[in-house]
């Protein structure tokens, strides 16, 4: 059995979102999280997605490219949109100067505003991090100064440093397709660094479908191919990686056993 840690099920609609839970499914991909980009709306729509297909979880936050379209968020705002029991974390939120969609000072402070909804609720934070590594391995450090909180690195394209800081943070690390792509051979060298203990994997999907399927839309049962060459660079079998992979996920978002 495998976990997609991070998907997006809203960009999926009626019949076709169906069939892909189907296809993950028959793929071996027993559970999923569908993530949330936006509160208000968007956190209704990634609840509901939840309370339809057995197995699927979701998260509710807003996405570092959304951090600008409104004044960050209070702390009891989050934690209200998080008051279901198939909202299983925080988030996605971060960190985003690839695009820099949104002032970088807004994203700051909506990603401590998070972190602080992760502390308060015991919730892991689903974290988005490109092109920001100083400033995130600096915030990191200095909001577990003020008190431990659950956290995942989703889809890491970041450097090693960065991984390091978060597993010595407590922080767990999820990889996706982009370990899979032919020139990510730094991303391959971190996933066979990062401790066999704090590993998930994700799709990301609809985007950064992995080879074999690079170029088309990807979905929640693609994660078998990331899985499978995270196995390879780990150097174990595919059954011993997703009972690990599941297993570490259930440890993080401890929600998902109830629910």
């Amino acid at each position: 059995m495998l976990v997609d840690s991070h998907c997006h099920l809203d960009h999926f609609q009626g019949q076709e979102q169906a069939d892909v839970v189907a296809r993950a499914r028959a793929a071996g991909v027993t559970e999923m999280v569908t993530i949330g980009t936006r509160l208000g709306a968007q956190a209704a729509t990634v609840r509901d997605i939840a309370d339809r297909y057995e197995g699927v979880f979701a998260t509710v936050g807003i996405h570092p490219h959304n951090a600008g379209e409104r004044e960050p968020p209070a702390v009891d705002e989050i934690l209200r949109e998080a008051d279901h029991p198939k909202v299983i974390g925080i988030g996605e939120s971060g960190l985003d100067y690839f695009y820099d969609k949104a002032p970088r000072p807004m994203q700051a402070e909506s990603f401590r505003r998070h972190i602080a909804a992760a502390r308060a609720s015991g919730l892991p934070l689903v974290i988005h991090a490109r092109d920001a590594d100083a400033d995130m391995a600096a915030i990191l450090e200095e909001e577990a100064g003020k008190g431990a909180f659950p956290f995942l690195l989703h889809c890491f394209s970041s450097g090693a440093e960065l991984a390091r800081t978060a597993i010595r943070l407590g922080g767990y690390v999820s990889f996706s397709g982009i370990l899979t792509f032919p020139k990510s051979e730094e991303n391959r060298a971190i996933a066979a660094e990062v401790p066999a203990d704090r590993l998930l994997v994700e799709t990301d999907s609809p985007y950064l479908a992995p080879v074999p399927l690079r170029g088309k839309r990807c979905e929640p049962a693609y994660v078998a191919h990331t899985a499978a060459r995270l196995a390879e660079v780990r150097g174990m079998g595919m059954a011993t990686l997703a009972e690990l992979t599941t297993t570490n996920f259930h440890r993080l978002f401890q929600r998902s056993r109830a629910a």
